[in-house]
């Protein structure tokens, strides 16, 4: 092949990098997040203190329904004449345990919820709170 057979060929598209606005975007690091994400004792107590907190709220609410839906069993063996109460033409325990237990159930679930979310969201104010 001569050289004058040879025609230039165009240049290949010009490419961006991006690698360094990348690390310019980088948050600063966080000493919390990296106690966390390097699992040392640190992190490690802060993850102990979350499931502690979520572990008393658990037991508080279970305490609560055992409290309120075991009474009730309780009273009607106690005081039988409450038993023999009669609501809309239904027993009152029938109209307690069989369909006013669920509306209580499902508040204590929705209560457990929103305190536990809040319990997670002050443990991740606490990761993102700066280092005083």
């Amino acid at each position: 092949m001569a050289a004058d057979d040879e025609t230039p060929r165009p240049a290949p598209p010009r490419t961006r990098v991006v690698l360094g606005e990348a690390a310019t975007r980088r948050l600063p690091a966080d000493r919390a997040h990296a106690d966390l994400a390097e699992q040392t004792s640190v992190g490690e107590a802060l993850v102990k203190g979350l499931v502690r907190a979520q572990l008393a709220l658990a037991l508080r609410l279970a305490l609560v329904v055992v409290t309120g839906l075991g009474a009730l069993p309780l009273l009607f063996a106690v005081a039988p004449r409450v038993g023999e109460v009669k609501v809309l033409g239904v027993n009152l325990p029938w109209m307690l345990l069989g369909v006013l237990a669920f509306p209580f159930l499902v508040g204590v679930g929705w209560a457990y919820v929103r305190w536990a979310e809040r319990n997670e969201q002050d443990f991740i104010a606490v990761i993102r709170r700066p280092e005083q």
